[in-house]
């Protein structure tokens, strides 16, 4: 998020639009859903939707994002693209990878 330079107030940067790449139920894609969504609760209440992939029913879907692994969230908005693997448990992670909270600095 970035900052207005007059009133150092955070702009907005629009809705988040986010695809999680699945493969079925399992006990992984779904731990990734219900991370994401109350990370997004939580951080971006209003302002996102989340669409879920089923590779196991459409997997020619996989190219179109690149997907490697799975889960694969993919956050397709605000630009630029970001990929993030796994269930999604770490938030810090999660919030650094979309570019919700800034990354820690080493000095």
């Amino acid at each position: 998020m970035s900052e207005d330079p007059i009133t150092g107030d955070e702009i907005d940067p629009g809705p988040y639009h986010m695809r999680l790449y699945v493969a079925g139920q399992t006990a992984k894609s779904m731990a990734a859903l219900s991370n994401l969504k109350r990370i997004c609760e939580e951080h971006l209440p209003g302002r996102y939707d989340i669409e879920v992939i089923d590779l196991m029913k459409n997997p020619k879907l996989a190219a179109g994002d690149q997907i490697l692994a799975i889960p694969t969230l993919v956050r397709r908005l605000p630009e630029p693209l970001k990929r993030i693997i796994g269930d999604l448990s770490n938030t810090e992670k999660v919030l650094v990878g979309l570019d919700l909270r800034p990354k820690a600095r080493t000095t």
